[in-house]
């Protein structure tokens, strides 16, 4: 399958702990009042057994998902939202369609948006465009070609009045990040910076979202020694195992991890763009600490946090805003056995654990 696909999940190890910016992520600065922020499901359909795209729908209504992310412009897919209006679609650009993008004309854009996206779903349905996927971590021919993609594109929404309600970002890796640990010290690759740095600009001056696939599963099999089962699980409990950054105490991965971003954007003197995880989630089989009872665990405190407005030590009150991976195990996808098992629901539509979404 096309990469657009491809999940990789690789997190540096950095001196220490590096570890612990893998994860998930946090919006806009806050104020005292807790602010809900939305959860999303990741619609991956490299899988021989999904059910009909009816049954589909029928599940994300039945369980009150109402943001979903897919992974590229299959007209097929799109076509069959445009029934079902209350559901908001974040969706992908594939890599290797951004060096036609990036040295298209304005009017050539403008061209694709419409016969690829726009012709098959309603403008007020789309949330996000993902322009690439991880292109930073696996893709670096694509990298010089990211940005005026985006440039791009925008300027096409902005022909269409839609560039403030549709906003572009471009999902990326956690190792983006060279440095993580503590949180306050967090900075991007210097190797990056020349072509993310714009990025970043960019997002600022649109309001739009810094985006991440972020997976503390993966940090907690790369480095037991650095990251524990329970503070990638949100179940850490005394001081041992309390990370002390300043004055800001935290005490699971997934805050460490949204304020390492948050630090490494301020860092570049890029204050108060939102951070969205695109992608999170942990696995059910096929791979140490993968289980039922640890997917449960890990997304319904992802999806707490969001719905209770928790925010992070450095953000407190801000939900973060999340897309959980994945709507249905994937048993086409290569990689480890684990890859193939991060399903919510089964093909038959029923959850495969108790996670409520609200």
């Amino acid at each position: 399958m096309p990469n657009e696909f491809d999940h990789h999940h690789h997190q540096l190890l950095h001196p220490k702990f590096s570890l612990f910016l893998l994860c998930l992520l946090s919006p806009p600065i806050g104020s005292t009042a807790a602010v809900a922020a939305p959860i999303g499901i990741c619609y991956g359909r490299v899988a021989n057994n999904l059910p009909p795209p009816a049954a589909i729908l029928q599940i994300l209504q039945t369980n009150n998902i109402s943001s979903v992310r897919l992974f590229n412009t299959d007209p097929a897919t799109l076509q069959s939202f445009s029934s079902t209006p209350t559901i908001r679609l974040t969706i992908g650009v594939p890599n290797e369609l951004l060096p036609t993008l990036a040295s298209a004309t304005v009017h050539d854009a403008l061209a694709w948006l419409q016969s690829n996206i726009l012709a098959h779903i309603p403008p007020n349905q789309i949330h996000y465009l993902a322009v690439g996927n991880e292109v930073f971590l696996k893709d670096p021919y694509y990298i010089p070609h990211v940005l005026p993609a985006i440039l791009n594109l925008h300027q096409a929404l902005q022909t269409l009045g839609l560039s403030q309600t549709i906003k572009l970002s471009s999902p990326q890796a956690a190792s983006v990040l060279s440095a993580s640990y503590p949180p306050s010290s967090a900075s991007f690759d210097p190797s990056l910076q020349p072509s993310l740095l714009p990025l970043l600009h960019f997002l600022r001056d649109t309001n739009s979202p810094f985006m991440v696939n972020s997976y503390p599963y993966f940090s907690y099999l790369s480095s037991h020694s650095f990251v524990s089962l329970d503070y990638a699980l949100f179940r850490a409990s005394g001081a041992a195992e309390v990370v002390l950054d300043g004055g800001l105490a935290y005490t699971n991965l997934f805050d460490a991890s949204v304020d390492a971003f948050v630090s490494a954007m301020e860092r570049e003197g890029i204050a108060g763009v939102p951070v969205v995880v695109s992608e999170t989630g942990w696995p059910t089989l096929g791979g140490e600490a993968a289980s039922v009872e640890n997917a449960l665990a890990y997304n319904a405190e992802v999806v707490r946090r969001a719905v209770e407005g928790v925010g992070t030590p450095r953000r407190p009150g801000v939900g973060v805003e999340v897309f959980l991976f994945d709507l249905f195990d994937e048993n086409e996808k290569g990689g480890e056995e684990y890859e193939k098992h991060f399903g919510i629901f089964g093909p038959d539509g029923l959850r495969a654990y108790g996670l409520s979404f609200n």
